[in-house]
């Protein structure tokens, strides 16, 4: 039985090893992290923050739903914001949790 959790326990090590890294441990030992997402460019990473903004003006002032007019270019690219999402999912994470699951259901059977 002891034997058995060891190695539950080393599985987890070695699953954890592989799957979790979606987020990566910040350098200032704060106990943060970072979590990344990949442009090509300045211009491509403005434009993202510029989007973000956008839908979080529209969020704020359900009222009147658009971008104000003061802003030049209203046009809001929705599909490079839910690419930058998916960037962000953690996919593998989610993995990790489906085999920790499936170990400790192994011990329920």
């Amino acid at each position: 039985m002891e034997t058995d959790k060891i190695k539950k326990l080393e599985d987890i090590r070695v699953l954890s090893g592989k799957l979790l890294n979606a987020l990566k441990p910040a350098d200032d030992k704060r106990g943060m992290y970072n979590a990344e997402i990949r442009v090509y460019d300045y211009c491509e990473l403005g434009s993202v923050v510029r989007n973000l903004m956008k839908l979080c003006i529209i969020a704020l002032d359900q009222d009147s739903a658009e971008v104000p007019p003061t802003i030049e270019n209203q046009y809001i690219d929705v599909g490079l914001i839910l690419g930058i999402a998916l960037q962000l999912f953690p996919v593998d994470e989610f993995e990790f949790l489906n085999e920790i699951t499936d170990l400790f259901s192994e011990e329920t059977e």
